[in-house]
């Protein structure tokens, strides 16, 4: 379990990521390369990247970099800077900046019982070629898993701040912690979440930045180092078929979201087809009330009917819910 204490000076020092963390990014990604975790929403992203991958002659570049940044309850801090939020170009200054000190410790850690792979022991001593390389295939990865899904990746991004917004404005810090009760708890100045060691990150005055994913499948992650400016990565949850919806050139979804909040635009985008409560709950990882919940504005407000069908009630899209989605005019006839 990971445990973080907040003071009142704590709460007021909370902080929101605004944009993609281009590294968080690449390394999470890199990681769901190596799991089945959330297959539903993954799998097709995975056999495409695979495929541009081989494509591109970066099959064994890949797994190199795997070795340096394996799915494992550890991998090392300095893939992911704080200053790698402003762009890729400078999270990858960031990272080739490393001293060799941090270099040595942080990459001793990934195979303390076995031989060290030769990529490994060139970057612990910091050869100048191999922390070109790092850098070189960092960006090639990036170019081929990441950077053709930032249109879904910041549209995300977008869908997830107005409710945390509308939360912090309406019940402040605490109120915008409450907000990501699917992955962590608040209990007694605490944050807790499942984790796969046991961790307490003192934040002794400094600022905890919080930073959504959307390569970040299953429990929010943190940096092995206590001593580095903490954070807290949190999934973003895209929803199954989000690799096959076309692009929205108009941000027509990301509008909706503003309007509706990022949940209920969600569940207004999934009912292509009709849908159950409960698979609208399974589908967006939420509680069969909240679904409900949800599902009962979108009604009031003329954007879906539902009708009950033996022991299910079933959601649809009426022509006006159609017309927000698509961004088009509405008719009424």
């Amino acid at each position: 379990m990971l445990r973080i204490e907040f003071t009142t000076q704590d709460l007021n020092r909370l902080r929101v990521a605004g944009d993609v963390h281009p590294l968080w990014e690449t390394v999470l990604s890199l990681q769901l390369l190596q799991n089945r975790h959330a297959a539903l929403t993954f799998d097709p992203w995975r056999r495409r990247v695979r495929t541009a991958l081989a494509r591109s002659g970066l099959a064994c570049t890949t797994s190199a970099l795997m070795l340096v940044c394996p799915h494992a309850e550890y991998f090392p801090d300095f893939l992911t800077p704080e200053n790698g939020c402003a762009s890729l170009d400078d999270g990858l200054d960031a990272v080739l900046s490393t001293p060799r000190g941090r270099l040595g410790q942080e990459l001793a850690r990934l195979a303390p019982q076995r031989p060290v792979p030769p990529v490994i022991r060139r970057l612990a001593q910091g050869e100048p070629a191999a922390l070109r390389w790092l850098g070189e295939s960092l960006r090639r990865y990036y170019d081929v898993a990441v950077a053709p899904y930032l249109h879904a990746i910041r549209a995300a991004v977008a869908a997830d701040r107005p409710s945390r917004s509308e939360a912090a404005l309406t019940g402040g810090a605490v109120g915008l912690l409450e907000t990501y009760q699917n992955e962590l708890a608040w209990r007694e100045d605490a944050l807790e979440c499942a984790y796969p060691v046991d961790q307490e990150l003192a934040l002794n005055g400094r600022p905890l930045s919080l930073v959504p994913s959307f390569f970040c499948a299953r429990r929010p992650v943190t940096l092995a180092d206590p001593d580095l400016p903490p954070v807290l990565v949190h999934p973003l949850r895209p929803a199954p078929g989000w690799l096959d919806r076309p692009i929205d050139p108009s941000g027509t979804l990301d509008a909706l979201a503003q309007l509706l909040g990022h949940t209920r635009a969600q569940v207004l985008d999934l009912l292509d087809v009709p849908m159950s409560t409960g698979r609208i709950a399974v589908e967006l990882h939420l509680a069969p009330a909240s679904a409900s919940r949800h599902a009962t504005v979108l009604r009031e407000a003329g954007l879906l009917t539902s009708q009950r069908q033996q022991r299910e009630m079933l959601h649809r899209r009426t022509p006006l819910g159609d017309a927000m989605l698509n961004g088009v005019p509405y008719k009424a006839f």
